[in-house]
C-alpha cells in the first residue's frame, strides 16, 4: 500500500507574482532515502462555464504568453485573497472578462492542475441565466474576446483542437457529467 511520504523540510527558493517556488525534502517509505523537490504554491483557480439566459455558452479568447498562442476558452482566473470563496471569484472573472451576471452558481467540479509539482486546485463553476450588465475590466495583462456557442459544438472544438487548454477541457468534462446528471433527474 502507498504511503505519505514523510516531511523532513522546506525552504522558499523564490517568491513571485503568480507562484512561489520551494523546496521540500522528504523520506520515502519504501526505501528510507531522503530526496529533494521543486514545488510551486499557486493560488487556487477558477474556470466558469457560464450559459445565457437562451442556453449558449460563453468563451472567452485570449493569448496566452506560455504557449505563445492565441486560446479559445472560458473566464476563469486566480482565487484572489478578497474573494472569499471560488463561486465569488468565479462570478467576479465573469463580470470582469465578460460583462456577464448571472444566477445559481454552484461548483460542478475541482482538479488538482499538476500534482507532481504544483500544490493548488481549479475549481469549475457553472453559472445559469447569464445576462450582459457591465463594461468589461480587464487586467493590464490581458486582452479578451467574447464569443458565444451551442453546447452541442463543444466537444467538436475540444475534438479539433480549437479548444485545447487542459483546465478547460475538464471543466467541460464536469459539465458533461453535471448535464447528464439533471437529465437523469428531470426524467
Amino acid at each position: 500500500m502507498i504511503q505519505p511520504w514523510k516531511f523532513v523540510g522546506s525552504s522558499l527558493i523564490g517568491d513571485y507574482k503568480i507562484f512561489s517556488l520551494h523546496l521540500q525534502k522528504r523520506i520515502s517509505p519504501r526505501t528510507g532515502q531522503e530526496h529533494e523537490f521543486y514545488l510551486l504554491d499557486c493560488p487556487d483557480w477558477v474556470n466558469v462555464i457560464a450559459l445565457t439566459e437562451d442556453n449558449k455558452i460563453i468563451l472567452v479568447e485570449q493569448y496566452r504568453q506560455g504557449s505563445d498562442t492565441i486560446e479559445l476558452e472560458i473566464p476563469g482566473g486566480m482565487i484572489d485573497p478578497g474573494d472569499g470563496d471560488p463561486i465569488k471569484a468565479g462570478l467576479r472573472e465573469l463580470r470582469e472578462e465578460t460583462g456577464f451576471v448571472g444566477d445559481e452558481a454552484r461548483i460542478i467540479g475541482k482538479v488538482l492542475p499538476n500534482p507532481a509539482f504544483m500544490r493548488n486546485t481549479c475549481y469549475t463553476i457553472l453559472v445559469r441565466n447569464c445576462r450582459k450588465m457591465h463594461e468589461t475590466s480587464f487586467d493590464p495583462t490581458e486582452d479578451v474576446a467574447t464569443y458565444f456557442c451551442e453546447i452541442d459544438e463543444i466537444p467538436g472544438l475540444i475534438a479539433g483542437g480549437k479548444i485545447r487548454h487542459s483546465l478547460v477541457v475538464a471543466a467541460f468534462y464536469y459539465f458533461n457529467l453535471w448535464a447528464q446528471l439533471a437529465f437523469q433527474n428531470n426524467k
